[in-house]
């Protein structure tokens, strides 16, 4: 079985059903979430990036695969990668590490 998530920098607990309305929510608090598919090569260079900026700066965050969940692949399917930040659509396709590093130096924005 595939994980619908995959953790970085920590742990915590699957989503709860109903993932299409907490599409930019983390299961594990973290404020960054990426919607990534495998086999996506802007997914994998995208998180490259992601991954960078959040290790810089000790943030937590967390990839979802939209092909595990029927919701999330219906919203987001031909939109993938797409980032999130403190549950605020981020970016879509590519992200710029100064743009998610100067995001990411705001306090922490409630999670819609």
């Amino acid at each position: 079985m595939t994980p619908r998530w995959i953790p970085r920098w920590g742990r915590g607990d699957a989503p709860s059903a109903g993932s299409e309305e907490h599409a930019g929510g983390t299961p594990t608090g973290a404020r960054v979430r990426v919607l990534s598919r495998v086999g996506c090569h802007l997914c994998d260079d995208l998180l490259v990036v992601v991954d960078e900026v959040c290790r810089r700066r000790q943030e937590a965050y967390d990839v979802t695969d939209v092909d595990d969940d029927p919701a999330l692949r219906a919203r987001y399917g031909d939109l993938v990668p797409v980032v999130f930040v403190d549950g605020a659509q981020f970016a879509t396709w590519r992200v710029d590490a100064a743009a998610l590093d100067a995001a990411l130096s705001q306090p922490r924005q409630g999670v819609r």
